[in-house]
């Protein structure tokens, strides 16, 4: 349906209004019964976001010998002295309950001949404690299966095809959200609570395991709602996506760390293994140093390959079939070659900064998963320890919501209107902003980064900016929207805002720590073993 740019604007009254349709907003969404919400994602179908793409399971110390003791030591080593000890602790203490909560909900974990939870090992874990479902294939059966739970729930309504736009904030307290969807055009959903479960921003590279619509939505709009914000500069790029043309901009295929856990090798182009000089751990050292290790080839014009064969001809073939597939697709046979692999961004360990139980700094707003940022995960993400931080943390929300008085919100003045959206006309225009984006993150805020880089970085950014402020000043009021230009206009917005961001807060960070390197700073500094938590205004005010 093409809908007015200035038509008048509808406006719906929601109790709670869950944003993305990732593990974490769907687990919210369960958790929340009996109470009434309205799940929104962007997408076309709710299989959407990260979580429907995870390989590597979620981490819980429930097998023999481990403890939850052990899996925090290991999320605080990979933190690089940034993780919070006291959230870890409840973290990984809580992991067992929230394993047992997706099994009752009726996902179909893999088992082993005894009928326990068959455990893979995988980087800088101590133990095998990942649980998986269908091999490689965990994100698939585990979303597919609380999706089918969510369209059976009686009180959650999905709107799917639904842009949010911008938060409503008055006073600090959060109002609602406006949104544009196909059958409604402009709508604001008046809520006294939000929930973000938005994802994150690989698209600001063109190297990205993460799928199209990981544009930072949910981070950017809480930046302009003036919620604070922390960690920008930290972003995980996973050491192994497969080197493939995918076509330009498209995302890389995974090949899940669990490869390497199982026995995996990477080797240079003359078939040689590498990391063996580089860590003790080799193959299994943390994500920041085997991606740097990789990348200091592939910069250098070397290729780097994944050997499988140590992996496919053992015992471990059928807990692989993702990989096994993904490799044939691309044309090759994982069982006679090595396959060529090319760091890629993968995970966002800042966002929006939230509570222990997932509450912002704006009353009414909160975030789990990758769009959040908990403290958790430090400078670095532990592997496979992103699931369950969304899992638990959207339990702990709901927990709290649950037991949050029902309230409606009260007159909005003035009531929000629509945004200064651009019109299909435009789309040509965005792309190349998008694009010129992306190049400058690619280029310059990437694995390794330096002072001088980021400034330039910075400046560009800042063009990119101006360039799309110009763009919407002239936009005509006889345009019309459909949700395709709506989305592909708020996306460019928000992963602008969102590249720009990062590169200010990698710009602050004189240091090296975990998954932010700078060449020009390349030991971690005592003074910076802090978060850098801030909102947008003191940012830009520091720069």
């Amino acid at each position: 349906m093409n809908v007015r740019e200035k038509q008048a604007m509808m406006v719906k009254h929601d109790d709670v209004v869950v944003v993305g349709s990732g593990i974490g907003g769907l687990a919210c969404a369960l958790s929340l019964a009996p109470r009434s919400v309205t799940l929104i994602t962007k997408t076309p179908q709710l299989q959407g976001g990260s979580s429907l793409w995870a390989q590597g399971g979620i981490a819980a110390a429930v097998g023999p010998n481990d403890s939850p003791e052990a899996h925090a030591a290991d999320t605080l080593s990979a933190g690089a002295g940034l993780s919070d000890p006291e959230r870890t602790r409840q973290l990984t203490e809580e992991g067992a309950a929230s394993l047992q909560w997706l099994v009752e909900e009726g996902i179909p974990f893999d088992r082993d001949l005894h009928g326990a939870l068959a455990l893979a090992k995988e980087a800088a874990h101590q133990f095998a404690r990942v649980a998986h479902a269908g091999g490689d294939t965990t994100g698939q059966v585990l979303i597919q299966s609380l999706i089918e739970r969510v369209r059976e729930a009686p009180t959650i309504r999905v709107l799917e095809d639904s842009f949010a736009c911008d938060l409503v904030v008055r006073k600090g307290r959060i109002q609602g959200l406006v949104a544009f969807n196909r059958a409604d055009g402009w709508v604001f959903h008046k809520a006294p609570q939000v929930v973000l479960a938005t994802g994150g921003i690989g698209m600001a590279w063109w190297h990205t395991t993460n799928p199209v619509e990981a544009t930072g939505d949910g981070l950017a709009m809480a930046a302009r709602a003036g919620a604070r914000l922390a960690n920008l500069e930290f972003v995980q790029f996973h050491p192994t996506a497969m080197a493939v043309e995918s076509g330009k901009g498209a995302s890389l295929p995974l090949l899940t760390e669990a490869l390497r856990g199982a026995g995996a090798l990477l080797l240079d182009e003359s078939g040689e293994r590498f990391m063996l000089s580089e860590h003790p751990l080799a193959e299994l050292a943390p994500r920041d140093v085997v991606a740097r290790a990789i990348h200091r080839k592939t910069r250098a014009g070397q290729r780097v390959l994944l050997d499988l064969r140590p992996v496919l001809t053992g015992a471990h073939s059928a807990e692989f079939p993702q990989a096994i597939g993904t490799a044939r697709a691309a044309g090759f046979d994982p069982f006679e070659e090595p396959l060529p692999i090319t760091p890629a961004a993968h995970y966002h360990m800042g966002g929006v900064e939230v509570d222990d139980v997932g509450r912002t700094s704006i009353e009414g707003l909160w975030a789990c998963g990758e769009v959040a940022t908990t403290g958790i995960h430090g400078a670095n993400r532990l592997a496979s320890n992103s699931l369950l931080e969304a899992l638990v943390y959207a339990r702990r929300i709901a927990k709290e919501l649950r037991r949050t008085p029902v309230s409606a919100v009260g007159r909005v003045s003035p009531e929000p209107g629509p945004p200064n959206a651009r019109a299909v006309s435009a789309r040509v225009d965005l792309q190349s902003l998008v694009n010129k984006t992306r190049d400058t993150m690619s280029r310059y805020v990437g694995i390794l980064r330096s002072g001088d880089e980021l400034e330039t970085a910075y400046s560009e950014l800042a063009d990119v900016a101006r360039k799309l402020r110009e763009l919407g000043a002239v936009t005509s009021q006889r345009q019309t929207l459909d949700i395709d230009s709506v989305r592909q206009w708020g996306e460019a917005r928000n992963l602008i805002l969102i590249a720009r961001l990062v590169t200010l807060a990698a710009l602050r960070r004189k240091e090296s720590r975990g998954a932010h390197f700078r060449d020009d700073y390349p030991q971690p500094r005592p003074e910076w073993r802090k978060q850098q938590s801030f909102t947008v205004a003191k940012l830009r005010e520091a720069h």
